[in-house]
């Protein structure tokens, strides 16, 4: 029988421990050769925090749920299913479905572009729309600038903001970067 990507799902935020102790039934059930591959999908994203400081970090895809190859019987099914952590195969009326290979490529090939390479972090900020900010960099630092956020464009690492300067208020576009959030 071929070996098959299977996903599985876990309690939200176990997913390396359920990992863990997977491996560990594996190496002692001596069943290496049925289950082969276990992969949890990440993407790298940015965090820009206040001050626009950026922390790369790695980000679950899909919180609570970890991919496995495997071939699928009695026995690999118990020793999954049975893993501290694990509430159950993703399949319909109780069965465990396989994923294609379209899917499984789909799944794990986020975070890469069309042609297969790493693609750039994606930007993750705690901006939002509302927040009163204060310019700290660039031109509009220069006069004190403070305003209103009214739309965060992450992707491209931008934000839109209503600052008033020359007595009246004006919509501008900035970096991420560019402004610090005041509580």
């Amino acid at each position: 029988m071929a070996k098959r990507w299977y996903v599985v799902h876990t309690y939200s935020g176990y997913e390396n421990k359920v990992k863990a102790d997977l491996e560990h039934r594996i190496e002692t059930y001596g069943v290496s050769d049925l289950i082969v591959d276990i992969q949890i999908p990440v993407e790298k994203v940015i965090e820009i925090k206040d001050g626009g400081q950026r922390e790369t970090k790695e980000s679950k895809v899909f919180p609570g749920y970890v991919l496995i190859r495997m071939e699928l019987n009695d026995d690999t099914w118990s020793i999954v299913r049975n893993t501290a952590g694990v509430t159950g195969f993703v399949g319909s009326d109780g069965t465990a479905s396989p994923l294609s290979r379209a899917e499984y490529r789909k799944i794990m090939g986020r975070g890469h572009g069309k042609d297969g390479r790493p693609s750039a972090p994606k930007p993750v900020t705690n901006i939002q729309v509302g927040q009163h900010i204060r310019v700290n960099s660039g031109p509009l630092s220069e006069i004190d600038s403070e305003g209103v956020v009214t739309e965060v464009n992450p992707e491209a690492n931008k934000v839109k903001a209503l600052i008033e300067f020359f007595g009246r208020e004006t919509s501008v576009e900035l970096t991420i970067d560019q402004v610090t959030v005041i509580n």
